[in-house]
């Protein structure tokens, strides 16, 4: 079982940057896929982008593709997501998960697992 702690959420004005980190402990970290997340207020969470074991694949959602980077270090068995040119529409809290498949991490919502999340909001 993984556990994972969020940080690196804030305030910040459209088209600025933030880079959110997922810090993992509990098992083995680099067997896992990787995945950040995001639920706003009243909408179900929804996956923004994954990362295999590995780090040599990675998927995004459409709504973030060219904006947002996934990247992991095994190392240090932290997961980051650099946001980048970010839009009101990316104020949400934002959550990592696992699996161990790449594809089920991709097109299934994981059922638990869930930290606390960290807040984004992008806003004038």
């Amino acid at each position: 079982q993984v556990q994972f702690v969020e940080s690196g959420g804030g305030l910040v004005q459209p088209g600025g940057s933030l880079r959110l980190s997922c810090a993992a402990s509990g098992s083995i970290f680099s067997i896992y896929a990787m995945g950040w997340y995001r639920q706003a207020p009243g909408k179900q969470r929804e996956l923004v982008a994954a990362i295999s074991s590995g780090g040599s694949t990675s998927n995004y959602a459409d709504s973030v593709k060219g904006r947002f980077t996934i990247s992991r270090d095994n190392a240090q068995n932290t997961v980051y997501l650099q946001m980048n040119s970010l839009k009101p529409e990316d104020t949400a809290v934002y959550y990592c998960n696992a699996d161990l498949r790449f594809d089920v991490l991709v097109f299934n919502l994981p059922k638990s697992g869930w930290g606390q999340g960290t807040q984004v909001t992008v806003s004038s």
